[in-house]
Order: structure tokens, then C-alpha cells, then sequence
């Protein structure tokens, strides 16, 4: 049986961090920080559950991240 890929690192950040900011100061930290995806996204929107290596997500409402996670 072949082994499994290794995915290549993420970036080592604080999601909390996110929290408060600007919705485009967190997306342009985020990506100068390594992110390969930076996803935005209003409350209440429906997502799926799958992890996604390299992905940063944000809530964000009135323009500013209110919640961060990661994948």
C-alpha cells in the first residue's frame, strides 16, 4: 500500500488574532503570511465541512472579522 502524501506546511498563525480586524487588513495579512486561500464569508452562510489544507476562513459582518478558523 503506498504511503500517504504529506500536504506541505501552513502558515503557524493565531486565527484569534484575525478577530476585530478589517475584512481586507485580515485578508492582506493573511496572505502575506503564506495562506494559499483566504475565504470571506457573511454569518449564517452554509459551508461544507471538509478540511482544506492552507485555507484561512472569516466571518465577517459590517466589514470586520467577528470569527476565524482554519481549513
Amino acid at each position: 500500500m503506498a504511503s500517504l502524501p504529506t500536504p506541505p506546511s501552513q502558515p503557524d498563525d493565531d486565527a484569534a488574532a484575525y478577530v476585530g480586524l478589517a475584512a481586507e487588513a485580515a485578508e492582506r495579512q493573511a496572505r502575506s503570511r503564506g495562506w494559499d486561500t483566504v475565504r470571506a464569508v457573511p454569518p449564517g452562510t452554509f459551508l461544507t465541512m471538509e478540511f482544506r489544507h492552507g485555507r484561512i476562513n472569516f466571518q465577517v459582518e459590517d466589514d470586520t472579522v467577528t470569527r476565524c478558523w482554519v481549513g
